[in-house]
């Protein structure tokens, strides 16, 4: 009898212990005991709400309770930011899809703004580029239905299909009156990310990354080689236009140029648990040549990291126009067996503990351009070479033009080298 009531009291204690330590982390998690008593209240209200509508709301399938869920849920993550949503089973699968690099679609990284989807950047050599998207086109109707009220990935599912198949779109553009009609036909996305590489001018090598994808670090040090063995004595990274990507692969080319355990970029959110660093692995293995980066608003998130890690260490110049300012950190939280959030649960911070999100990154020398020029040169990178310069100006009606930030860079890079 004795035996059996330690064991009861031993097995009391153990729970109690547990309890107590959920409950520790229940207030560490809400902020205090202030901030845990609210929100149990509030969730009693929530609960009361949901049973009262269900109850004796008069239309009876618009009360059932999974559509109030779904509402409520909806309703409360729209007020946080436009990269947290609710995910039903839908929505999860296609966020798993869009892990991978090969899609039927037309070809342009989007940002949510103002309720509508927002072209950060047409990829190269997809449809959309071809069918003459441009950064800042906001992409109102698919298929004749709008897409104000949706959220980003339902908004981006519309947008993808089977290569082969048409969309039609409806596009606003800043300066012009009336709404763009375009139809684009999908097609499989495979990209390349490491385009262009030349050596310009006596030493002066340039490349350009559109995006950063699995093999962007592998293909950005096989580009580097290349170059460095026709004798480049400086580089010119192009993150113009580059909507971000695979945080592990920015850090994969920022590694190439900071001595091994430099910080790179480093996350921070309301727990410990949500705060991260991330620094250079090279083994003491990294080039040591100038740099100098270009950067434009459609520079964002992975760009962003690598931008702001060159710059903070005083590796590299940036030269341009600042950055987008897409610096967040969304998880995948589980709430049932087929529903979960993609809440923003931190942000990232450059090496010096400039936070990108919102803000941007800051050139270190300012070379301003005009929509008008950033469109123009945007062809002529992609066609002018591929036609005589008669039939581009005929083609394309304008006279091919200076690229001045480029040329920024290069004057740049010389002067260094020459003092070197």
């Amino acid at each position: 009898m004795e035996l059996a009531k330690r064991t009861v009291l031993i097995s009391t204690a153990a729970l109690s212990l547990v309890l107590g330590y959920r409950f520790l982390g229940d207030l560490s998690r809400q902020g205090g005991i202030g901030n845990y008593l609210e929100s149990r209240e509030r969730s009693s209200e929530l609960k009361k709400a949901l049973e009262f509508i269900n109850a004796y709301h008069v239309d009876g399938d618009a009360s059932e309770i999974g559509v109030l869920t779904e509402s409520a849920m909806e309703g409360m993550i729209s007020q946080l930011d436009p990269y947290s949503e609710y995910l039903d089973f839908e929505r999860l699968k296609r966020l798993d899809e869009d892990t991978k690099q090969e899609f039927g679609g037309i070809g342009v990284q989007v940002e949510m703004r103002d309720e509508y989807v927002t072209v950060v950047t047409p990829l190269e050599g997809t449809p959309g580029e071809k069918a003459g998207l441009l950064r800042g086109d906001r992409i109102v109707e698919v298929d004749g239905e709008s897409l104000k009220g949706l959220g980003f990935t339902e908004s981006v599912a519309k947008l993808k299909g089977r290569p082969g198949t048409k969309v039609a779109i409806s596009v606003v553009r800043e300066n012009e009156p009336d709404r763009l009609k375009l139809e684009i036909i999908r097609e499989l996305i495979e990209v390349d990310n490491v385009h262009g590489a030349e050596i310009l001018n006596e030493g002066i090598g340039y490349l350009r990354i559109s995006q950063f994808g699995r093999r962007t670090g592998e293909e950005f040090s096989e580009v580097v080689e290349f170059l460095l063995e026709r004798g480049m004595q400086a580089l010119i990274i192009d993150l113009r236009n580059n909507p971000g990507g695979l945080l592990d692969s920015a850090v994969e080319v920022a590694s190439q140029f900071l001595p091994h355990g430099e910080l790179i970029v480093s996350t921070k959110g309301r727990h410990d648990s949500m705060s991260e660093e991330w620094l250079a692995v090279n083994h003491g293995q990294y080039h040591e040549f100038p740099l100098a980066v270009l950067i434009n608003p459609g520079s964002a998130s992975a760009s962003e990291i690598v931008a702001g890690a060159l710059k903070d260490s005083g590796r590299a110049k940036l030269v341009g126009d600042k950055t987008f300012g897409k610096g967040s950190v969304q998880s995948i939280l589980p709430l049932g067996s087929d529903t979960g959030l993609k809440l923003t649960t931190a942000k990232y911070y450059t090496p010096g503990g400039y936070v990108i999100h919102e803000r941007g990154v800051e050139p270190d020398i300012v070379v301003e351009i005009s929509p008008q020029e950033e469109a123009n040169l945007i062809i002529q990178r992609s066609r002018l070479k591929t036609m005589p310069t008669e039939e581009f100006v005929e083609q394309f009606e304008f006279e091919p033009i200076e690229d001045k930030q480029l040329n920024k860079a290069v004057d740049l890079l010389e002067a260094i080298v020459a003092q070197s």
